[in-house]
């Protein structure tokens, strides 16, 4: 197990690491944008390919942060419901969705999105749009986002065992919005148990 929380710190390291430099696209997706709108009221000029880089910028973040948001323990879940269950009822409905939802999902999504950005890169698929951008680049980030978040869900999957093993310490709160969703949560049950 020693070994495998290695590479689960490794894992979690690189995700970190990407995930934080592909935030940076957000603030460049709203510079994009906003010369883009500025252009196009002051000069009366417009571009497809601005308007689609854009959308590039935008699924890039979507997509190669992902792994970064469920390492960060960021992602959707029904908090009030969540924090009434016990820790270790907690710990297996993690395990069990990572095994039955998100692994098979990642894999079906590689499997399929591989071969799509293969053939785009191939016949150098173009916009449809008269000056938009080459589309092969957008379709790789599928795969490669995918691709990702299966690595990122083998290293859940890892620390979430050692977890239940006693070898590593709970830490199901990743801070940020989780933390304060949870919090907020917390709040509320003890609001409801004083109404009692």
């Amino acid at each position: 197990m020693t070994s495998l929380l290695s590479i689960s710190r490794v894992i979690d390291a690189v995700s970190a690491v990407i995930g934080r430099f592909m935030s940076w696209l957000i603030l460049m997706a709203v510079i994009v944008s906003t010369v883009n709108a500025v252009i196009r009221k002051l000069f009366d000029v417009s571009s497809n390919a601005w308007l689609e880089l854009q959308w590039v910028l935008f699924g890039a973040v979507f997509l190669l942060c992902s792994p970064w948001t469920l390492m960060s323990n960021e992602h959707i879940r029904i908090d009030i419901v969540n924090s009434l269950l016990s820790k270790g009822t907690r710990n297996w409905i993690d395990v069990i969705g990572h095994v039955l939802f998100l692994m098979p999902l990642t894999v079906i999504m590689m499997l399929v999105s591989w071969p799509f950005a293969i053939r785009s890169l191939m016949i150098n698929e173009q916009s449809v749009n008269a000056g938009g951008l080459a589309q092969w680049p957008a379709k790789f980030l599928i795969p490669i986002g995918f691709t990702l978040l299966f690595i990122q869900g083998i290293s859940e999957l890892i620390k979430r065992v050692a977890i239940m093993q006693g070898r590593l310490a709970d830490t199901t709160s990743g801070g940020g919005h989780h933390a304060s969703a949870e919090a907020e949560a917390q709040r509320l049950l003890a609001q409801v148990e004083d109404a009692r």
